[in-house]
């Protein structure tokens, strides 16, 4: 019996839900309303929003670090630690300030300096943040409210670049903690944000702990996404790291936890005839799996190697993979960008339509590959990776290579795939990840498209071509030169490999109904969610 039977069949006997209490303290009526218990994606297993582009860091850290501006329902940038902000005529001179009585959760004041450094930390590791460091005269502070950021030429989308949801995210951060080395991480977590993080009972693997910041000012705005008044409901925000989806499920049906981020699909029906339980679409954006190879070592940097892959590579295996039978759930993605948007483009996209084994196997010989080991770091903590490496392995075997196959956990897959160093050497050939839909609707917010060699995501791709569509894009007069831009750019993407989505697919959220507020999106929101 596989485990997707098991679990099905263990929920409809009602197994699940009557595997035992979790080993977690009990708490009073008043304080269990106080209290809201979050299972996340997965295990937190560092805490640096600018070092990596994890989501569950990302996640946590929008509760922790405040930004300067937040993505609204609408994706439109709008003000949120800033007051205001002038441009001058020509467009080389921006003038920001910010709101007053902004503190940091050690009781010092935000000020412009510490937004600068900020900055200038998020600027190293960041795509649009690299664009603007090019063409900067000067980053400085004028005033403690006041900052002036002088361009060589105008950068247009100067405000979506600080209010992206995507990571790195440009987090503010006390001066202090943002001199850390940007490729080194912090070890201090003290921000501006709704909450503050529990250090003393953040224990890796098992749990992280939030606590509302009392002297946070929400914007008087409505909450929408990033932006607006993020008014925190609850006194405490517990993530329980629970990877084994059928303890997850149990704790829900117990009441146990209160909020699930990520149910596994099999399990939805089971959730959904609980008379307690609410489940909905998590984003309706969805996301985007990704099959991402390292182009600086053999056997990936070849380009054949690489479209072999591709040729190779049935989207249906993956996805029945990631979300079972309901087909409502997912779709074949011919291209790189989000289905139903605006700017989404299938041009280039056929050789992902080809699920052609032997012309995979002639592509790999006439590659030269010589037998060298995939090594395929896979973490097992996450439904999605798991299911997707799975299926990799068959994949690559299927068509003559040669699979090393690592099975760790996702913070371990976050500080691998960091290191150039080769495979054979603590490095990697690839590994599975997901990118959210809200990412990927243009070049501004899709760090895995680019493609500007040591510059670029993991993987490291280096594809001129590529980034001259993705220049094209930003330089774009009106929607018709965008759309030009982005044909052309998915179809460069495709040619070159950047790296191969495995399709798009939909996913849950799952929470106890006497928790309201709950809404989707690209991240779980925690402002305005209450619990009775």
């Amino acid at each position: 019996m596989d485990r997707r039977t098991f679990l099905k069949t263990a929920s409809g006997a009602g197994v699940l839900a009557a595997t035992g209490g979790l080993a977690m303290p009990a708490l009073s009526q008043g304080a269990a309303a106080k209290t809201l218990r979050f299972v996340p994606q997965a295990n937190l297993a560092n805490f640096d929003p600018i070092w990596g582009t994890q989501y569950v860091v990302r996640n946590a850290a929008a509760l922790v670090w405040d930004t300067l501006y937040g993505i609204d329902d609408k994706f439109q940038p709008q003000r949120q630690m800033v007051e205001g902000e002038e441009v001058s005529s020509d467009g080389l001179t921006w003038t920001f300030k910010l709101r007053s009585g902004l503190k940091f959760h050690d009781g010092t004041p935000v000020l412009a300096k510490d937004v600068v450094q900020s900055l200038k930390r998020w600027q190293a590791r960041d795509p649009m943040g690299l664009m603007i460091k090019a063409i900067e005269n000067e980053l400085a502070p004028v005033d403690d409210r006041t900052w002036k950021w002088s361009l060589k030429q105008p950068f247009p989308k100067m405000l979506l670049a600080l209010a992206k949801n995507n990571a790195p995210c440009s987090f503010i951060m006390p001066e202090r903690i943002a001199k850390t080395d940007p490729f080194q991480q912090i070890t201090e977590y003290v921000g501006s944000g709704p909450m503050k993080f529990a250090r003393n009972e953040w224990v890796p693997g098992a749990k992280a702990v939030f606590e509302k910041f009392a002297d946070y000012v929400p914007r008087s705005e409505p909450a929408s996404w990033l932006a607006g008044g993020k008014k925190i409901m609850v006194d405490r925000v517990e993530w329980v790291i629970m990877p084994d989806a059928a303890t997850a499920a149990a704790a829900l049906q117990n009441g146990e936890i209160d909020w699930w981020e990520t149910p596994l699909s099999d399990l939805v029906p089971v959730l959904k005839a609980h008379r307690d339980i609410n489940v909905d679409i998590g984003d309706p954006l969805g996301n985007i799996g990704a099959f991402r190879m390292n182009h600086l070592h053999p056997p990936f940097n070849n380009l054949k190697v690489r479209q072999a892959v591709m040729t190779a590579l049935n989207q249906e295996d993956y996805m029945r993979a990631i979300v079972g039978d309901d087909d409502k759930l997912w779709k074949p993605l011919p291209g790189f960008f989000t289905p139903g948007t605006p700017l989404y483009t299938e041009v280039g996209g056929d050789i992902m339509k080809m699920k052609n084994v032997a012309a995979a196997k002639k592509l790999l010989a006439e590659s030269g590959y010589k037998g060298e080991p995939v090594t395929c770091v896979v973490a097992q903590d996450m439904s999605a990776t798991k299911s997707m490496g799975d299926v990799t392995a068959e994949l690559l075997k299927s068509i003559g290579m040669n699979v090393d196959f690592v099975a760790t956990d996702w913070g371990t897959v976050g500080a691998r795939r960091a290191q150039k160093t080769a495979p054979g050497q603590g490095g990697w050939s690839m590994f599975h990840t997901w990118h959210a839909g809200a990412d990927c609707l243009n070049p501004a917010s899709y760090t895995a498209i680019r493609a500007n060699g040591d510059k670029a995501w993991f993987g490291w791709p280096d594809v001129p071509a590529v980034e001259t569509e993705v220049a094209n894009w930003f330089s774009a007069k009106d929607l018709t030169e965008e759309k030009a831009a982005m044909d052309r750019l998915n179809k460069a993407a495709v040619e070159n490999v950047v790296y191969v989505p495995t399709g798009f697919y939909l996913g849950y959220q799952a929470w106890r109904k006497n928790v309201t507020g709950v809404v989707s999106g690209p991240l779980p929101f925690f402002w305005g969610v209450s619990k009775a």
